[in-house]
C-alpha cells in the first residue's frame, strides 16, 4: 500500500516519529563534522606542524562564524523555511567538510589558515541546523512531547561522538587523517539527498494522516509555521522584543547557563581526544574507542533527563521544579571532571570523564526550557540568541584550553575551567532564572 493511500484512508499514522529520526542522525553527523578535526587533530599537528596554540586558534574558527551567523540563520528560516535552508545549510557543511580533506595539498605555510577558513565555513554553513531542529520539533510534536523529542535530538551530540569517534579513530590509524574529512563528507551528501526527498512539514508531508495532523495540531503543534513565518520575515527582525528578550532576567539566566554548559561540551569536541593521547599516553586508535565511553553516557544521561523532567511535571511538580531539578543535579555530577586531576589511573580518569558527560547530558535542558519560556510572537529569534550566548563557549574554549595547555604544561587547569563552568551553569539556573514561565512582551 502507498504512503498516499495510507494518508487518504485517515490510518493511525505516526510519521513524526521517522521526522525526528531524521533529524537525529543528521545531528549525529553534524556533530560528527566539528569532531573530525579533533580526532584527527594529533596526526594533523605532526603532520602540518601545528602547536596547541595553533589548534585551538582552528578549533575557535569554527565556534566565531557559528556565532556571527545565529541571528541571520534564524531570520533565513523564518523567511524561507526549515526545508529549503536546512537543505542548503547540510549540504555546504558537507562540502567544506570534505574539503578539509585537500588541506595537505597546499603548502605547510598555508596550513593553518587554509584549515581555519574551511572551519570558519563550516561553522557558517552548520549555523541554522539547531534552530532547524527546534522548528521542526514544534511544527511536528505537540506540547506535552515537545520536551522528550527535544531531548532526542539534542541527545545526538553524545551519540555522535559514541559511534563516530572510534570510527574515525580507526580511519585515521588505517587511512591517514584526510580521508576522515572526505568520508564525512560524503556522508553529509547522501544525507542531503534523503532529507531532500523524505522530509516535509506537516501540512506538506504525503505521509501524514489526518488523524495524526489533528492530534498533533489541536496538542499545540504550529504546522503552519513555515506558512505564517514567511509573511513575518518579510518584515524583517522587531528589534524592540530583542531588547525586552535582553532585558529579561529570567531570559539571560537561561542564555548564560546555555553558556557555561556548552563549555563542558566543546571540551569533549575539541580537547578530549587530544588530552588522553598527550597527558595520558594513549595512542590514536584507543582514543577512537576510549573517547565514545563519555560519549555513551551523554548520550544516556541526555535522553533520561528530558524523560525524568517531563515524569516531573506529570507527578505535580511545578514547571520550575521539574526543569531545575534535572539541571542541579547534572551539573554537579559535571563538576566531579576536576577529580582527574588527582588520579594517575587511566581507569578511574575515563569513569570520572563518563560521569561528567553523563551529568552534561542529564542537565542540558536548555532547549526545552526556550521552549517553555520563548515568547510566542519569536520563537525562533528567541533560539537563535539563546544559541549565541551558548556558542560563544565555542570560540572562548579552544582558545583559552589552548592557551592554558601551552603556558602550563598540562591540562589540570583546564579540567577545573571546566568543573566550575558546571556549577556557574547550575547557579544561573538556582539564583538568576528563577520562576520558569513563558515571557510575554509589552506592547510598545
Amino acid at each position: 500500500m502507498s504512503v498516499e493511500s495510507v494518508a487518504s484512508g485517515n490510518k493511525k499514522t505516526h510519521v513524526r516519529y521517522i521526522i525526528l529520526l531524521i533529524i537525529f542522525v543528521i545531528t549525529a553527523v553534524n556533530y560528527a563534522d566539528r569532531v573530525t578535526l579533533s580526532i584527527a587533530g594529533t596526526e594533523v599537528s605532526k603532520n602540518l606542524g601545528l602547536d596547541v596554540v595553533d589548534l585551538g586558534k582552528i578549533f575557535s574558527a569554527f565556534g566565531i562564524s557559528y556565532l556571527l551567523m545565529q541571528l541571520p540563520g534564524g531570520w533565513l528560516l523564518d523567511r524561507f523555511g526549515t526545508i529549503k535552508v536546512y537543505t542548503y545549510s547540510l549540504f555546504f557543511w558537507s562540502f567544506f567538510t570534505l574539503v578539509q580533506g585537500f588541506v595537505g595539498w597546499f603548502p605547510v605555510a598555508y596550513a593553518v589558515g587554509s584549515l581555519f577558513l574551511l572551519q570558519f565555513l563550516l561553522g557558517f554553513a552548520e549555523a541554522p541546523a539547531f534552530p532547524a531542529n527546534a522548528r521542526m520539533v514544534a511544527a511536528w510534536f505537540p506540547t506535552r512531547e515537545r520536551a522528550t523529542s527535544s531531548s532526542i535530538f539534542n541527545a545526538a551530540q553524545y551519540f555522535s561522538l559514541a559511534i563516530f569517534s572510534p570510527f574515525l579513530g580507526w580511519l585515521t590509524y588505517a587511512w591517514g587523517w584526510e580521508n576522515v574529512f572526505v568520508v564525512m563528507g560524503v556522508i553529509g551528501f547522501i544525507l542531503t539527498l534523503f532529507w531532500v526527498k523524505f522530509v516535509r512539514n506537516p501540512l506538506d508531508h504525503p505521509g501524514v494522516s489526518a488523524s495524526e495532523l489533528d492530534y498533533i495540531e489541536q496538542g499545540g503543534a504550529v504546522v503552519n509555521m513555515d506558512q505564517a513565518k514567511s509573511r513575518q520575515g518579510k518584515q524583517g527582525p522587531k528589534w524592540n522584543y530583542v531588547r525586552q528578550l535582553l532585558s529579561s532576567r529570567m531570559m539571560l539566566g537561561i542564555f548564560f547557563g546555555q553558556y557555561f554548559l556548552n563549555t563542558i561540551t566543546w571540551f569533549f569536541l575539541t580537547w578530549f581526544p587530544i588530552y588522553l593521547v598527550q597527558e595520558k599516553g594513549m595512542s590514536i586508535l584507543k582514543v577512537g574507542l576510549i573517547a565514545s565511553i563519555p560519549a555513551l553516557c551523554g548520550f544516556c544521561g541526555g535522553i533520561l533527563g528530558g524523560v525524568v523532567s517531563d515524569n516531573l511535571l506529570k507527578r505535580g511538580f511545578s514547571l520550575t521544579a521539574a526543569r531545575k531539578i534535572p539541571i542541579v543535579c547534572g551539573m554537579i555530577l559535571a563538576s566531579g571532571i576536576i577529580l582527574c586531576n588527582y588520579t594517575d589511573n587511566n581507569v578511574v580518569v575515563v569513569g570520572l570523564m563518563a560521569l561528567a558527560f553523563f551529568g552534561k547530558g542529564f542537565g542540558a535542558l536548555g532547549w526545552p526550557v526556550i521552549a517553555d519560556t520563548a515568547p510566542k510572537e519569536m520563537i525562533g529569534m528567541c533560539g537563535a540568541i539563546f544559541n549565541i550566548f551558548g556558542n560563544v563557549a565555542s570560540i572562548v574554549t579552544p582558545l583559552l584550553i589552548g592557551y592554558l595547555v601551552k603556558n602550563l604544561h598540562s591540562f589540570n587547569s583546564a579540567l577545573i575551567f571546566v568543573g566550575c563552568s558546571a556549577l556557574m551553569s547550575m547557579l544561573c539556573y538556582l539564583l538568576v532564572v528563577g520562576e520558569i514561565k513563558r515571557l510575554e512582551f509589552k506592547k510598545v
